[in-house]
Order: structure tokens, then C-alpha cells, then sequence
């Protein structure tokens, strides 16, 4: 068996490669990030490595792509609950998505200027 080692690499996305990864591994994290270009480095860092979780992640978890909490918690909210016109203005959109965030109901991954990616905690 032949072996390799990975010395530069570019391309990832935020994923560091170890230098002995497997050349199989490798090719299936690359497909990976081309499958999910926006996130998929950055979430397979965040998974640690873990392909399979990611995957996961990405499947059942993946909530979308917005410019910050306060917009996910307001998109969340308009279509979870019908709100009367006279509180709406009430609604503090920005505490409501750092308290999901902070309370674990989900976390972040931001991958540029007002680009943030949530998921759903288990």
C-alpha cells in the first residue's frame, strides 16, 4: 500500500486537512464541500472532522442562511405564531435569537459579513 502526505492544500473552505488523511477520506471531504461550497468546510470543522455528522447536520439540522439571528428569530416567529399589529413592535427579534443561540436550541456558523448558517441543536 502506497502511502501519501498532504503537505499544501487550498480549496477546503475553512476544513484543514490532517497530513496523513486518508486519499478515500480526502476525496469524499472534497465532494462534500463541493455538494455544500457555502458551509461545507466550515461545518466539517465544526463537526470535527466528522463526515458523517456533518452530513447529518446538513440533512436534519440545517435551518438556512441568513444575515443575523434577529432575522431567523423574526422569520421564525411570523411563520410559527400569528402576532396582533399592536405588539409587534414589541418583539425584540435580536434577544430572542442570542437566547436560542446562548440557550442551545442552536448554534452558528458564520462564513462571512452578515452570512450566518443555523442548525438545530439535539
Amino acid at each position: 500500500m502506497q502511502e501519501y502526505a498532504i503537505h499544501d492544500y487550498e480549496g477546503f473552505n475553512g476544513y484543514s486537512l490532517g497530513e496523513y488523511d486518508c486519499i478515500e477520506t480526502v476525496h469524499d471531504i472534497a465532494y462534500f464541500i463541493l455538494d455544500n461550497p457555502e458551509i461545507g468546510g466550515e461545518l466539517l470543522s465544526y463537526c470535527c472532522g466528522d463526515l458523517d455528522k456533518a452530513k447529518t447536520e446538513i440533512d436534519e439540522n440545517y435551518s438556512g442562511c441568513y444575515k443575523s439571528l434577529a432575522d431567523y428569530a423574526q422569520e421564525l416567529t411570523e411563520e410559527t405564531t400569528q402576532i396582533p399589529d399592536n405588539l409587534a413592535y414589541y418583539i425584540d427579534y435580536e434577544r430572542m435569537g442570542r437566547d436560542m443561540e446562548l440557550g442551545g436550541d442552536i448554534y452558528t456558523i458564520e462564513t462571512s459579513f452578515e452570512e450566518i448558517h443555523i442548525f438545530w441543536s439535539h
